[in-house]
């Protein structure tokens, strides 16, 4: 372990030494409007520090995430957003600090852009709905409306919902400056140039009139105003993002003004004297034109309680557990870290204390002994530990452990297994190769070597010991493709050849042995339902490898009863049987383990399937004699424990669970099942069923920084072993490390975090990557809806209904709500333009509530009590139905009923039975079929849906000699067919029209789509709050020596929604693609 300390105290005194130098990594820099300050955030708060530098001063000191700070005009206030309850919010504040007031109440996003002239209002962008007249698509998270609140609070109207990034107004205001968002990408991705990138637009407020004023096809944002009509913006057009600045006049002529070789200009803004201020490499710089870019040297003198290290209670969230071989207690992993707890949970203990993680724990077969894989500095290793004291039997019990490194070579080595006997350990190196260790002789053998197998996610490798330790039964995908392992047969001492014991064409799962290692069980999908976007229902099989012990297990239980009885010797007395029972136990107390002699021939006459039905399953135990089989399975809501009684297929549920899929082990004295399931312990009786949760009660010190500055290292080296690209797109990954690493003291919240791993990571220029930080906050707001639209451009009193959506809260038949009626009151609390009205649907999802209203022709008034639903539900779910129920009705309006039309969310199983059963269902009789795409974010469903657009009829069906429409094949479209994609597809939804458009099945209408073919593994942390992207398989075209990442697939009729019409119900790219298919049926 003294390689753990050395680091841990090298982290820690970096830590302690940034305190006393100049800050780094500085957010959302911000300059005021005199030119004599820069706001900044910093750890989670607001500052500001003069233009001369010197020391920063704090504006707000809290514990939640203040930042996003602007300038009134006249440099007296500043507006900032704040996630103090739960979302962010946006507050005001003196310049000078002191109380701030809160501006806004709606749960979704707001995020402040700019004040108006008069100071009066704050500008600020927020993901609510989109305007009632709309027919995008409403993903409400893809574009920020922009609105306005008064400064000193009140009710906040909608200005724009077109998707305004960066707002600002001109001088004049009568204009407003923004960057566009298309759709998802990492927003901190550098170097490409596609669709998606982002541009930068101007609005003219009076005539409604959208000019885009960047020409270049790469990214262009943050735009700012200077004098009259010219502006300035960052942009990568010259490589690395830098200053430039263009002119209403001539958009097209662009001036460079920074040339930063590396790491981008970010968070730009300007005083009203020119001076502009931004950030570069973590620094705060101003610049005036004609001179050099000036870093702001400055201190920061605060007390950070977020730097602390703090301790925080282990009472759940496990993700893996092993069981002792006595059964009395259970290694977990937690956050990275080794912990043992006894079974009856009267103590936990921390095994494993370091920055780093841990993980993939196991018993020796005395209990002595744990194996677990950490990666330290270096690489991932195998570390050995053990109980020091030998009067003591129990981890959970012990004083003094002894931990050392067992196998730490200079590769990967990781998922370490003792052999039963104790003398050898399996595992893997580089994450695909299995090799054996003699653990006298510390000589490895190679049992399934490398090209063999490729791992997707760490862990997701599988390999079991016989019981005589001589053989392993292992996962291969080994000339079965990638989507169907097969299990092999291997030898322990490298020796013979590899065996497939499967053969067969489904995938066959995490085999194991049963019955001392006569036969064998596992998981496959041969008889399950497909899951069309890969997963299916399985079984669980069974393999015997004794003709003996085969038979005996055909026979029915009567039979089978009777030889139990007729193989009983006759005894004398009773003192005599409980004699021959003591000699009997002792003797299998002290029998050594016999080799296994394992008949390989005819082993599909010697198979047959365990369980009665299909369905998804978890974890899985068999009895010792093979009699039970235990199973985590899903028929109804949630994964429940079942048995089944091979011989008998008597199948009942052992233990009602309800849980999500878990791992499931049994102790070796086989009369109990550990669950864990949702970060839960559970022991369950074999024999009655009874759930006992295993209660964990300790405490751990964490050292948030510390496991920061491990993610970050372990992302680095994920990239580096597990990126599509061996060659890392050609970055300096190591200049990018040692460049990023220097950030690291200076970030103390998983906001900035996010930001800091999507800006390392966005330096691959690569699809699928960037960091995500889950922000939770269960006692945060929660805005319900009600199942309407507003017209939220207007204030006064009341709230204008201009749409009631079906299936929410007002659609019922008993109602007196209708269009243009006006909302009074909400639960007795009057709707007018002092306060914001979304305080009055915090937290009343559910709820019985009030709502008056009135019909303002007849002036008449009502009342009706309605139970509001969750925003995300009105958004998700009603949204997305009433939009799709549009395009429908548009398609069908404008092509007099020959044309259908359906909508793929998603590639995934789910979206591909509507698709399925809308295709053949209402619009079977179509002429031609529109295949919308837009704003898939993917899948894996190309190959299923260009199959099913690609029918050709080979055979009509005449019944009684009557002709029929259609014939052969009947489940899939044979007729004329067009795909709509728009900048907003992803990844499959990326690669469905690219092999759409290869096979030649029809035209692609809409915009461009950016190359994300690749497949990503989105990988949780050991802060289970943070993730990353690894894209890790690259797709290419046939033919083809490049992969279709990073190029960029064309329409064949390219066609661009304008604002103004998309947004007042005009869909352009669905117009364009019903002519289209006119044409096609006119043919």
């Amino acid at each position: 372990m003294k390689k753990f300390l050395l680091s841990f105290i090298f982290l820690s005194l970096l830590f302690i030494v940034a305190k006393a130098q100049q800050p780094l990594f500085m957010q959302q820099a911000a300059i005021s409007p005199d030119g004599q300050w820069v706001a900044f955030e910093f750890k989670g708060n607001i500052f500001k520090v003069s233009i001369n530098g010197g020391q920063a001063m704090p504006l707000t000191i809290t514990s939640d995430y203040n930042g996003y700070p602007i300038w009134s005009h006249d440099s007296k206030t500043i507006a900032f957003a704040s996630d103090r309850y739960g979302n962010f919010d946006v507050f005001t504040m003196s310049a000078n600090g002191g109380a701030a007031t809160r501006l806004t109440y709606n749960s979704d996003k707001d995020i402040p852009y700019d004040f108006s002239k008069d100071d009066q209002k704050v500008l600020f962008g927020s993901n609510r709905h989109d305007i009632y007249s709309s027919v995008r698509f409403p993903g409400d998270s893809y574009w920020m409306k922009l609105y306005e609140v008064p400064s000193k609070g009140g009710r906040s109207l909608m200005i724009n919902s077109a998707g305004t990034e960066y707002v600002h107004l001109n001088a004049a205001g009568d204009k407003i400056i923004y960057q566009d968002r298309k759709g998802y990408e990492n927003p901190y991705r550098k170097h490409h140039t596609s669709a998606i990138t982002r541009d930068i637009w101007v609005l003219d407020l009076k005539s409604n009139q959208y000019t885009k004023v960047s020409p270049f096809v790469g990214e262009d944002r943050e735009p700012v105003w200077g004098s009259g009509d010219t502006f300035y913006y960052l942009s990568e057009q010259k490589g690395n993002q830098n200053l430039f600045k263009s002119s209403l006049a001539n958009s097209n002529q662009v001036t460079q003004l920074t040339t930063f070789e590396k790491n981008p200009v970010r968070n730009l803004s300007r005083s009203n004297d020119g001076t502009l201020a931004f950030t570069q490499d973590g620094n705060i710089y101003t610049f005036k034109e004609g001179d050099q870019p000036k870093k702001l040297s400055f201190t920061i003198m605060a007390d950070f309680a977020t730097d602390q290290i703090k301790m925080v209670p282990v009472k759940g969230n496990a993700t893996e557990i092993a069981v002792a071989p006595s059964g009395k207690e259970i290694a977990f992993v937690y956050r990275g870290e080794i912990f043992v707890t006894a079974v009856d949970g009267s103590t936990t203990k921390r095994i494993t204390n370091t920055p780093y993680q841990e993980r993939m724990v196991s018993f020796s077969p005395d209990g002595k002994k744990l194996l677990f894989s950490v990666e330290n500095d270096n690489s991932w290793d195998v570390y050995e530990a053990s109980l020091a004291n030998p009067s003591e039997k129990y981890f959970y019990a012990s004083t003094v452990i002894d931990t050392k490194p067992l196998i730490a070579f200079d590769k990967e080595e990781f998922q370490a297994s003792y052999s039963p006997d104790g003398k050898k350990v399996a595992y893997l190196e580089e994450r695909n190769i299995l090799k054996v260790m003699d653990l006298d002789t510390k000589k490895t053998v190679t049992v399934l070597p490398a090209g063999l197998n490729y791992s997707y996610a760490d862990g997701d490798q599988y390999f079991t010991w016989s019981p005589d330790s001589k053989y392993l039964l292992a996962q291969s995908n080994e000339g079965s493709g990638w989507f169907a392992p097969e299990v092999v047969l291997l030898k322990a001492d490298g020796s013979g050849n590899r065996i497939n014991l499967t053969e067969s064409g489904f995938a066959d799962n995490h085999p194991q042995w049963g019955m001392d290692g006569k036969m064998m069980y596992w998981a496959t999908d041969k008889d399950g339902m497909k899951n069309l976007s890969r997963g299916s229902q399985s079984d669980i099989y069974a393999m015997f490898f004794d003709q003996d012990t085969w038979d005996k297990y055909q026979l029915s239980k009567e039979d089978f009863d009777l030889q139990k009885e007729l193989s009983k010797k006759d005894s004398s007395s009773k003192a005599d049987d409980k004699k021959e029972a003591k000699k009997s136990a002792d003797k299998k107390e002290t029998k050594p383990v016999e080799d296994l002699v394992l008949n390989l021939k005819n082993l599909d006459n010697r198979t047959e399937r365990l369980t009665i039905s299909s369905t998804d399953i978890g974890g899985v135990a068999l009895s010792k004699d093979g009699e039970k089989l235990f199973y985590l399975a899903k028929y109804e809501k949630g994964y429940d424990l079942w048995v089944t009684m091979p011989r008998t297929h008597e199948t009942k549920v052992l233990a009602k669970l309800g849980v999500d899929n878990g791992s499931l082990k049994m102790s070796d004295d086989g009369k109990n099942l550990f669950v864990l399931a949702g970060g839960n312990i559970m022991k369950v009786g074999v024999d009655d069923g009874k759930v006992s949760p295993i209660k964990i009660d300790a405490n751990m010190e964490l050292d948030a920084l510390a496991e920061r500055a491990y993610i970050f290292d372990h992302a680095w080296k994920q990239v580096k072993k597990k990126l599509f690209d061996p060659k890392l797109q050609g970055v300096d990954w190591d200049y990018y490390h040692t460049t990023y690493t220097k950030f690291l003291p200076y970030i103390s919240n998983n906001y900035d975090y996010e930001v800091f791993l999507s800006e390392f990571l966005g330096e691959l220029n690569a699809s699928h990557t960037g960091g995500g930080y889950r922000a939770m906050s269960p006692n945060g707001d929660a805005t319900a809806a009600l199942g309407l639209l507003y017209d939220v451009t207007k204030g006064g009193e009341g709230l204008v209904v201009k749409d009631i959506i079906a299936g929410g809260p007002f659609d019922k038949a008993k109602t007196e709500m209708k269009v243009d009626m006006v909302i009074d009151k909400i639960n007795g609390n009057a709707i007018n333009g002092n306060i914001d009205w979304a305080i009055f649907l915090n937290h009343k999802a559910g709820d019985f509530t009030r709502i008056d209203f009135h019909n303002p022709k007849t002036k008449q008034t009502y009342s009706e009590i309605v139970k509001p639903i969750a925003g995300g539900v009105e958004t998700n779910v009603l949204l997305y139905k009433r939009w799709t129920d549009t395009m429908e009705h548009l398609t069908d309006s404008l092509s007099g009923g020959k044309v259908g039309y359906v909508h793929v969310r998603a590639m995934n199983d789910p979206s591909f039975r509507v698709t399925f059963d809308k295709v053949l269902g209402k619009n079977i009789n179509k002429d031609a079929l529109i295949v919308d795409t837009r704003f898939n974010g993917g899948g894996w469903l190309h190959d299923d849906l260009v199959t099913f657009l690609g029918g050709k009829i080979y055979f009509t069906l005449r019944p009684q000699g009557n002709i029929t429409t259609g014939g052969e094949p009947l489940n899939k479209w044979s007729k004329p067919s067009c795909v709509i994609m728009s900048e907003g597809n992803y990844s499959d939804a990326f690669m469905f029209p690219y092999a759409y458009k290869e096979l030649g099945l029809g035209k692609l209408i809409g915009m461009p789509v950016a190359g994300t073919g690749t497949a990503v593994w989105w990988e949780t942390q050991i802060d289970p709050s943070i993730y990353f992207g690894i894209p890790m398989i690259a797709t290419y075209g046939a033919g083809e020596t490049h992969a279709t990442e990073n190029h960029q697939l064309e329409p064949d009729v390219k066609v661009n929604n304008d604002y103004n019409k998309v947004l007042k119900g005009e869909d352009q790219q669905l117009e364009a693609a019903v002519k289209e298919m006119l044409k096609e049926v006119k043919k």
